[in-house]
This record gives C-alpha cells, structure tokens and sequence, in this order.
C-alpha cells in the first residue's frame, strides 16, 4: 500500500511504512490492482528503466507479444481448422467443428491475449506468489495454503464428467500450444520487468487445476458476511446489544423489494431428473511487495474485499412491457477496479451446431477458464448478481495440544504439512490444523485471533480457557468442499430453455448467485442456485462453539426448494442483492443482504418507465447509468431549512436545494452531497470516541442514519469529544467540516467543484502498477478518469466509507443489454479492454465508452460476426 507524498526518512526512503501507518486509520478496499507496495530495486532499476525507454528497448520488448491477428498458425494439438474472427475491439469470435477445438482454440486465444494476468492467477490460487516476488508475499501464501483451494480443485477435476473435463484439458492443451512459441517477454512485457530481479523464472505449462483454482478466487471475492460476523463478535465485547442492533439493522422489508416475494411452485426443471442428480453428485525472487499480518487482509488485497461496492445489479422485463414484445435482459456485476479487467469478452461456436456440438454462446469470461461465465446464446441469455447468502461461519473451538473439544470428548485435530518455495530465500513449511468444521485461522489475523482471545458466541459467553485448553478459531465456508460449478459452466452455455437452465444452476454451488433468465420464446424467471447450508442451533451472525455439534450445519438446502421464479406477474424480476425472500421462508439464508436501495431504484425506474411507453434497450441502458444518490436526497431535505451562519457553509448547503439527486460527474451539488455525507458517519460514530465503531456498507449505513434522523434524541447526535450536543449542533457541525474539507480539496467557489474530479478512477495494473516508480507506473497505469455514480446507488462506482478518500475502488466492471427479439441488437462493454497488453489498441479502448456508460453493439449472427471482423487468424493442424 504505498502513498506518493508520504514521509520518509532515512530507514524508510520511500515513506512505506508511513504510507501503511495511514492506511491503517481506514478499512479501504484493495484489489489485485493495488497489491504491490515496494518495488525490486529503488534508484538503479529507475536509472536502468529510463535508459531502456530512452533506447528504444522497450518499445520493441513490449509489442513483440502482442498476439498474431492474421494468416494461419500451425498448432500441435488440433483435430481440425478453427477460424478466430476479432472486431475493432478485438474481441475474439471463435469457430470450430468439435468442443475440443473450440476450447482449445479459446485456451490458445487467451493466452495471446492475457497469459500474464493468468500466470499472476494461477500462482495466487496456488499459494505461490513467493515463487514470483519473494518473501514478503509469504503470509500471503501462508494463508492461501491453509485454505487450500489448489487442492479442492485437484479433487474437483477428478470428479468430473469424463466430457466436462474433457473440454477443460482441451483448453489447457491450446494454452500450452501458444506457450510452445512464446516464453518470457514474447509471452507478456511482465516478464522482462520480473527478469531483472528473478531471472530464473521460467513459465511451466497450463494444467486444467489452474482453471478451476480461479473459480474458488472469485468464489472469495463474492463471500458473503464473514467480515460483518467478526465486526459483531468484536463489538458485542464492548457495545450493549440495542447498540449492536442498532448499528446493524435488519433488512427493511417494509421499505425495499425482496426479490422473490413468491416462489414460483411448478417452474419448468429439469433438476430433479436423475440425470440431473447423477451429474451433481458427480461433481461433488525477492519483489518487495505489501507484506500483511492477517488472512482476511492478504486476501482483502489481492482477491477483493467483500465489502462496500462489490454486489451487481441484474434485471429482466418480459415482452408484455417492451417495445419489441419479446424479453430485456440487463446486468452488470460490481468488482474491484483493475487493470486490465477481470472479464475478457468473446463468442464460441460451433461451425454447425449439434448434439455433438452444441454450443453458440457468446459473453463474458475469465482468463484462464474456458466457456462463458455471463451472457448469452442463440435460445436463453442469463445475468448474475451475488446473492449475498451466508455461506461463512466461524467456529470457536476448545484446543488441547493437538486435540480438540467434541461433545464432551477429545479428538485428534487433522493436519497437514506443506513447503512454500521463496524466491530469493529458503523454503518455508507450513502445518495447517484444520477441525470438522474447517482450517484454523486465528493466528492469522489480528480479527480472528482477537475472537479468540476473547471469545464471545451464539450461546453466549465463554469460559476462560484452564490449564492446557486454548480457544481458536475455525472457518467453515462451502467453497472449501469440493463443488460442482465447473461443470456448471458448459450446462450454462448449451441450455436452450428454462428447465435445463435450471439444471445448469443446480451446479453453480460456489459462489452463490442470483441468476436471471430470459429466452426467445418470451420467457422471463429467476433461480437461486448455490451450496447454502442449513443451520443448526444458530443462525451464523456470531461465531459457534464448535465444542457442541448442535451448532453444526444440518446439510445443504434442496435445489428443489431454493427460490424460484418464472413469468411473474409483475412483468419483470429486479435484483440487486437485496433480500432474495421474506421472513415467511422456511429456511435461513442470511441477516446480512444488502439493504436495497438499488433495488428499489430500479423496480422504481422500471415502472416509471414502462408508464410511459413500452421499454426499449437504451431503456435498460439509462437504468444502468442512473446516479440517484438516495442518502443525499435525504440530506437535502434533513438541511432544507438550516442556516449556519458561515458565508462559505451556507453557500455550499444552498446547491443542495436546487440538485436533481443524481451523482454527475460534473455536479458540484453531488460533490458536497457525498462528503457532508463521510462527515456525518465520522463525526457520529467514530470522530473522537473512546472507542470506534465501524462503519460499515454505505448500504447499511443509510438505513441507520435515516432512522437517526427520523429521532433528533437519539443519543449518537451527541459526541463530547466533539463538543456537539443533539441533532441540530451535529448537522451543523457537520455542515461545516464537509464545506472546508471540500474547500481544502477543490477551492473555494463552490460552483467549481466537482464529484467526477473528487471521485476519479485510477486503472493501476493489477502487480506492476504501484511499482512507486514513475516510468513503470507510466508503462502499466491509465487514468485517473473522472466518474460519476457513487456508492449504493444503480450507477454502483463504490468508495470506501471512512477513509479519507472518495476514490473509485469499485465498478460496474462490465454492462450488457441482451434484446431477445434481435440479438444483434443487444449491446455490451466493460472496463477496459480485452487485452492485458500495454500500448496494445485494446488495452484499454473500452474505458471513455464505460465512463460514459455507453454500449457498443454486440454482434452475434454469422453475418453480423463476419460484417464487423476487422482480423482473422486460421489455426490448423501441424502436420
């Protein structure tokens, strides 16, 4: 985590600990785009970048692996002839007789486009970045072996259907062909950047594992509530239980949609076919990066933190509301920023579609795994949002030695011991204990170790550990089983109407999902798919005690009774991670969703709309862009009759009256809208405090201060270490400090400022972009560009709450529209581009389209395909 400007000094010559000492103030969200901290090599390496770029070496290093685009390769590997057809974007169309080629193909087009970023991937997933940077990527490491996703997904390749692994060993092999040509710097730029400090790495094949390893990282990205369940267990210590409840509310299902209010009870499925349920069963060198203490911090940093902004939003409208009389289809999920994109975009087909061939799909994708993961094919279209289910426990567990408390008895604690190899240095080993419930991680983090130092339950307080006992902490997530969701893909890809999608979903265990549907036949549902577990004595909201099984899942909810809903009578589904279900649901999913304030925009837009005339694509597309920013409308009206006094306060108080609400990039209303609101949150709940309380989402966060404003006694508005007593002396204080906050940052007319400026988004390659030198952060960054949106609004671009900063952290990192009634219609974009190469044209061609939140067409007919081909590259069989 490094910071340009901090202090330094003599032990410390690029202000690193500083700049950590800082963000240590702040919970803030770090991406793999902000992982590195300290650089290879400080002043020599900057002298030796700058006279390679003055050389002209770069230049020619950097564009020799960029990806062939035309001719014919001949490819070790290939059954038969496979056509990659590119459009200006350069995103692939990829044609083929057999799936084995077709996947190969996409294996081989990934790795021209991205392998680097895979590589980085694989390595992570691995618990193997010491072999790439060296020791201070241990604890990282360390934490990614205790959890142990290479070797779930080594259980879960072999549990495959001979077929599905089929498909992914095919892509492996195209990956490995593309490797055949090309190592090191004509493989990526990376690696001669990593070659002048670990020059002996050297690139070892793809393996299936390494795909499905990938699926476990973005299953962690989008867990749910662990981090909120370590907040309660911390603050039930310290805090009365009314103020716990207070702070984290239960959902207001008075006020905001549930997504399913009815469950659908004779939906089309396919799921309990015994095919269905065989298949199921089936499936069951020294860079000086950012060295962190805990687990949830080393994986926060370079996986995503789960927190404020990472959700989506997905919606569909049947014909009976559009223009076209048949389904709108729109998504558009929220991740961390990062360069390049998570999401590489292409379209798979078959050259004549078959059983024996049977895919035409065409969407979004990750790197390094092969099908489409969101988007469409020629009969159904479907989007994601996370379902924000609490598929996360933790456990206390009474230790003795190397045994553990049972139900009254002692039994032996499973462990297992592994080597981490460190560049640069000697291998570590490593012993996990792990207990029924799952690995120990206290010891890891200062969180989880805190519980366990003082550990507080469901069933209440504990007793101090005697004599040889010690409490610990276990984590108990479905991820860490082996799943089925790699199968999940392909049924994905080749479902043709609403009863083999739900299939599909019946696979998708990890991570839990929403997923909506629409088809050409003008069908509209929804399914909850997923691993959620049911709960024994508790409901997960504090730790367990993991010495009494009571407290033990009970087993997985059944598919056949997850929600489910088809072509109800609304006309439209909207979800936005906001409660799936009522409380009338016989199963617990979670306390924790988001608390529905985009929900509730959209349906609101939705209807809005639809009274005004049937709904059309750019409909769906000026949703998505929607900025309504629901807090600052409530602040308006909450300020609407205060004066301070101050000239400069009431100045910057008055564009409040006249704003339309929405978050513009060019609004100075929105920009003292979101720091007054910042303001507010610290100076109620945290600003001088004997002890601070965390704040939380700004989702949750909106439901406790519009309930505080609603009762000007509440006693937070009072904070002696403020001097503030009561509501009205805080909203004036507060009213105050955001005017010259935001005076401090912009000047003092308050017509100039602006939220876009104040709110920018800076793209920073996911490990060479924070390098702290100026030329290597010039050859990987872009940006910083101003951004709308803001944080729980539709037009989601999060900041951190708290943190001294309103950077843009996290994004709709791609927007799709699918028109079932012409699919050539539908359109698309994401964050950046499709290639993860520097100075490539597609590196990041797609971002002034995203800031903008517009779409470009996205052709999906044969001749629409071909029409739009800029490139075609043939690759055939070596002879």
């Amino acid at each position: 985590m490094t910071t340009r400007g901090a202090t330094t000094t003599d032990d410390d010559p690029y202000g690193l600990r500083a700049a950590e000492a800082e963000a240590a103030g702040g919970r803030t969200h770090r991406s793999v785009s902000r992982t590195v901290g300290r650089w290879l090599f400080g002043v020599v390496a900057a002298i030796v970048v700058v006279a390679l770029i003055a050389a002209g070496t770069v230049v020619w290093t950097i564009q020799r692996s960029f990806p062939q685009l035309e001719g014919t390769v001949a490819v070790a590997g290939l059954d038969g002839e496979v056509q990659v057809l590119r459009d200006e974007l350069g995103v692939p169309t990829i044609v083929a007789d057999a799936p084995g080629d077709l996947f190969f193909a996409q294996g081989y087009v990934h790795a021209q486009d991205r392998f680097w970023e895979m590589d980085f991937r694989r390595h992570l997933t691995a618990g193997r970045l010491s072999e790439l940077f060296g020791e201070s990527q241990l604890q990282t490491d360390l934490f990614l072996r205790t959890l142990g996703w290479h070797e779930i997904a080594e259980q879960e390749l072999t549990a495959l259907d001979d077929t599905t692994r089929d498909y992914y060993e095919a892509y492996a092999d195209g990956v490995n062909a593309y490797l055949a040509d090309h190592d090191g710097a004509a493989a990526s730029f990376e690696y001669a950047v990593l070659g002048l400090q670990n020059a002996d790495y050297r690139i070892e094949p793809w393996t299936a594992v390494d795909s499905i390893a990938w699926l476990k990282a973005m299953a962690w990205d989008l867990r749910s509530n662990i981090e909120v369940e370590t907040d309660r267990a911390l603050m039930a210590r310290d805090h009365s239980s009314d103020e716990v409840s207070a702070l984290f509310p239960t959902y207001p299902f008075e006020r905001n949609p549930v997504i399913v209010p009815t469950i659908t009870p004779d939906a089309p499925s396919a799921a309990a076919d015994a095919e269905a349920d065989a298949e199921a069963d089936a499936a069951t060198a020294s860079i000086d990066w950012v060295e962190v203490d805990g687990v949830i911090e080393a994986a926060a940093l370079l996986l995503g933190d789960a927190g404020e902004g990472i959700g989506s939003n997905s919606w569909v409208v049947s014909g009976d509301l559009t223009e076209s009389g048949m389904p709108l289809l729109a998504n558009d999920p929220h991740l961390g920023a990062s360069l390049p994109s998570v999401w590489h975009q292409s379209h798979l087909r078959c050259r004549d579609v078959s059983a024996e061939c049977p895919f035409d799909v065409s969407g979004f994708g990750f790197s390094g795994v092969p099908g489409v993961i969101i988007g469409h094919n020629r009969d159904i279209a479907w989007g994601f949002t996370n379902l924000t289910s609490d598929v996360t426990d933790l456990y206390v567990e009474r230790v003795e030695g190397d045994q553990y408390w049972r139900d009254g008895a002692l039994v032996p604690l499973q462990t297992r011991t592994e080597t981490v190899e460190v560049a640069g240095g000697d291998p570590v080993t490593l012993e996990i204990r792990s207990t029924v419930h799952g690995p120990i991680v206290s010891g890891l983090t200062g969180e989880f170790t805190a519980i366990a130092d003082d550990p507080a339950t469901e069933a209440g307080a504990v007793d101090a550990p005697t004599g040889e006992t010690e409490y610990a902490v276990s984590l108990r997530w479905t991820a860490l089983e082996p799943g089925s969701t790699a199968a999940s893909i392909f049924a994905l890809d080749r479902a043709t109407d609403f009863a083999e999608f739900r299939q599909a979903a019946a696979l998708f265990d990890v991570p839990a999902q929403n997923l909506v549907y629409a088809d050409r036949e003008g069908n509209i549902g929804y399914q909850t798919p997923g691993r959620l577990p049911i709960r024994g004595a508790g409901d997960g909201s504090l730790p367990q005690p993991g010495w009494d099984s009571a407290y033990d899942w009970q087993g997985m909810i059944p598919f056949d009774e997850l929600p489910v809903v088809y072509n109800p009578d609304e006309g439209y589904i909207v979800t936005a991670n906001n409660a799936v279900v009522d409380e009338e649901y016989p199963y617990y999913l979670t306390g924790d969703w988001d608390y529905g304030w985009r929900a509730a925009r959209i349906t609101e837009l939705i209807e809005q709309k639809a009274a005004a005339g049937p709904l059309t694509a750019d409909d769906m597309r000026d949703i998505q862009a929607d900025a309504q920013f629901w807090m600052g409308k409530r602040l308006a009206a909450a300020y609407a009759d205060l004066q301070t006094g101050d000239e400069q306060t009431d100045a910057a108080l008055a564009l409040l009256q006249d704003w339309d609400t929405q978050n513009s990039a060019e609004s100075p209303a929105a920009a003292y809208a979101n720091v007054l609101w910042d303001e507010l949150v610290a100076n109620i709940f945290v600003e001088e405090r004997d002890t601070e309380v965390p704040a939380g989402s700004q989702s949750r966060m909106f439901l406790v201060v519009d309930r505080l404003l609603e009762d000007p006694s509440d006693p937070w508005w009072t904070n002696p270490g403020l001097g503030v007593d009561g509501q009205r002396d805080m909203l004036e204080r507060t009213a105050q400090d955001a005017a010259e906050r935001l005076s401090e940052l912009q000047g003092d007319d308050p017509a100039q400022w602006e939220w876009g400026d104040l709110h920018a988004l800076t793209l920073t390659n996911e490990t060479f972009g924070t390098s702290g030198i100026a030329p290597i952060e010039w050859l990987f960054n872009r940006g910083p560009y101003p951004v709308g949106g803001g944080a729980s609004v539709v037009d989601a671009s999060g900041w951190v709450l708290g943190s001294g900063s309103f950077e843009t952290v996290t994004v709709p990192s791609m927007r799709m529209v699918v028109d079932l009634s012409d699919l050539d219609a539908s359109r698309w974009n994401h964050l950046t581009g499709t290639s993860g190469h520097a100075f490539h044209p597609n590196y990041t061609d797609q971002t002034e389209t995203w800031q903008r939140a517009e779409m470009t067409p996205w052709r999906f007919s044969d001749d629409a395909v071909r029409d739009a081909a800029t490139h075609e590259l043939v690759l055939v069989p070596a002879s």
